[in-house]
């Protein structure tokens, strides 16, 4: 200062000192943790498994960018849709939307869905540290590739977590098919009915490998349709330092597969689920349905001269997709040197004993145990059966089939109008029915009932598997539910009890979660609160069977939710809200 004497030496002085106050004070935005995010909806080529195709991305991408806040942040989405002939809606998985349920993005239960051209944003508040995932919410668009990770932090000055690391990776997991979704959808909407099939390949972290000498095309043709050489398709690397322990955030967001995960010679110590926190346990194998989500801790104690494989592959289902792999990769080896081993195919893909053992090793952490209430004021019983109507396939709940209305639940039943949907939610007959035995689907019919439930009660639900229309088969069904997490009282193998059963439940440790796997020919038994206003859905993570119908929606406390924004109005009877 005393070096600096003139008049506009002065001035020069005293405005760099203002602005480097002011640049020294908070934002608001720092304050509030506000996190903006500018997404542009877009069709791109992508060669995730070395096959070129379409695939629908966030700026490009797939999977679409991370989305980190801290508990109680405050995330806000503008996405733009620039697809020509789509219509887009997306769901923040996992993220319960307590006071905006506007938000969830689900198209025909919350919102009508993003036009092409047209541009909405989605605002929430993460109100819990976890992992979490979004995905497309329309059609089967997260087949497309429309999908991404949420990652939200304790607060600077929250309760720490239960466990320590001195990394956090985080690793997503899909299922990647070379058809279109308009193939796809049309093949399951069509007389004769054309299943999906299996995936052609696995993708860890948006890259996998498809053997392209399996494409029927010319040879000359190869480089264009497949080509094994391009560096999008070459395994991910996670590359650890000996003796440092990792967090590995792992998520599934695949379409159709329930996969098992392993990393070569390493334990993992399962540590949270869903976004909550499990009384710890080790296993070399980890199963994850689609919409699940785990943190796991790894210690690479191995022999750091040389790398190791990360495998993923297909179980619940008689797999004919290659197994996904990544490399382990220790430091300093290069991170794309292969392992000196061979790739582990994993478990049994019908052990469904292994993969039940598991889902009931998973404990709230016993300085975490949020014990449910003892007992409900209303159980469901949701029989998962296969159906034929007027000749199309269908997936059913008690024999009827979900069709969305076309104007979303939320918004008639904010607005009274009843007559967009109808009263009466199906039942089934539990006492009478045989699980074993093939569906004689003469009750099949479609519906777009919602059950109404008063708003903070109890509710159990019981999930029923049954036979397909298929003999002897009886498929996995990972369940997911919006709006709130749910205590997993139980799973049994067989033919639910009303009166046996119950008294199994654990209501002691209880796990909270938003997804639950429902095993063949078995039941998983739920329970939570209607404390979070507004109107979600329940259904099946499958994306083609939810797409067939495999789902129900409920309502709790929606004279509560406050006034909802025009932006997810347009469609249905919701016009002449916006266009008196």
């Amino acid at each position: 200062m005393a070096q600096c004497r003139s008049r506009l030496c002065l001035v020069a002085f005293f405005l760099f000192s203002v602005m480097m106050m002011i640049s020294s004070v908070p934002t608001a935005e720092a304050k509030l943790g506000i996190h903006f995010h500018k997404w542009e909806v877009k069709y791109a080529y992508k060669s995730p498994d070395c096959f070129k195709k379409l695939a629908i991305t966030i700026n490009g991408d797939s999977p679409g960018p991370t989305i980190y806040a801290a508990q109680g942040d405050r995330v806000v989405v503008t996405l733009t849709n620039t697809l020509p002939t789509e219509n887009v809606a997306v769901h923040w998985h996992g993220i319960r939307q307590i006071g905006t349920p506007w938000s969830d993005g689900t198209e025909g239960v919350t919102q009508c869905p993003i036009m092409p051209g047209d541009s909405f944003t989605y605002e929430f508040v993460v109100d819990r540290a976890g992992t979490y995932l979004y995905h497309a919410h329309y059609g089967l668009q997260l087949s497309a590739g429309l999908y991404g990770f949420i990652i939200v932090s304790v607060p600077l000055h929250g309760v720490p977590e239960p466990f320590v690391y001195d990394k956090d990776r985080s690793i997503i997991l899909k299922d990647w098919y070379h058809a279109t979704t308009y193939e796809q959808s049309t093949s399951l909407s069509s007389i004769p009915f054309g299943w999906v099939g299996e995936p052609q390949s696995l993708l860890i972290n948006g890259r996998g490998r498809f053997n392209c000498s399996l494409l029927n095309a010319p040879s000359s043709d190869h480089s264009e349709i497949c080509e094994a050489k391009i560096p999008e398709c070459s395994p991910y690397s996670l590359t650890v330092v000996h003796g440092e322990t990792y967090r590995l955030r792992i998520g599934s967001l695949t379409s159709l597969s329930a996969l098992s995960f392993q990393i070569e010679g390493h334990n993992m110590t399962v540590v949270e689920a869903d976004g909550n926190y499990v009384e710890p346990f080790q296993t070399k194998n980890l199963y994850i349905n689609s919409g699940e989500t785990y943190s796991v801790l790894v210690t690479a104690d191995q022999d750091p001269s040389r790398n190791y494989w990360i495998t993923t592959n297909v179980v619940s289902r008689e797999p004919s997709t290659p197994t996904g792999l990544a490399i382990f990769n220790y430091y300093p080896n290069h991170p794309h040197k292969y392992p000196p081993t061979a790739p582990t195919t994993g478990p049994l893909w019908n052990d469904t004993a292994s993969q039940l053992a598991q889902s009931r090793a998973i404990r709230a952490h016993h300085d975490f145990v949020q014990p449910p209430p003892p007992r409900s004021d209303r159980v469901i019983v949701l029989l998962n059966t296969q159906n034929l109507i007027d000749g199309y396939n269908r997936w059913s709940l008690n024999n009827r089939s979900l069709t969305l209305p076309h104007t979303p639940y939320l918004i008639a039943l904010k607005q009274n109008f009843t007559d967009a949907f109808d009263q009466n939610p199906p039942s089934y007959d539990i006492a009478n029915y045989d699980i074993s035995k093939v569906p004689d689907n003469v009750n099949a019919t479609s519906s777009n009932a919602v059950y109404r439930i008063s708003f903070n009660t109890t509710v159990d639900i019981i999930l029923q598997n049954a036979n397909t229309m298929t003999p002897g088969s009886s498929e996995t069904h990972p369940w997911h539910m919006h709006g709130h997490d749910f205590w997993v009282l139980g799973y049994g193998s067989n033919k639910f009890d009303m009166v046996k059963d119950p008294a199994t439940y654990n209501l002691v440790d209880p796990i909270l979660k938003n997804t639950v796997a429902l095993y063949p020919y078995g039941w998983t038994a739920l329970r939570f609160r209607t404390d979070n206003p507004g109107v979600w859905i329940f259904h099946c993570h499958i994306e083609p069977h939810f797409f067939m119908g495999m789902g129900i929606v409920f309502e709790a406390g929606v004279e509560m939710v406050g006034t909802l924004p025009t932006s997810i109005m347009g469609c249905g009877e919701t016009k002449r809200l916006i266009n008196p």
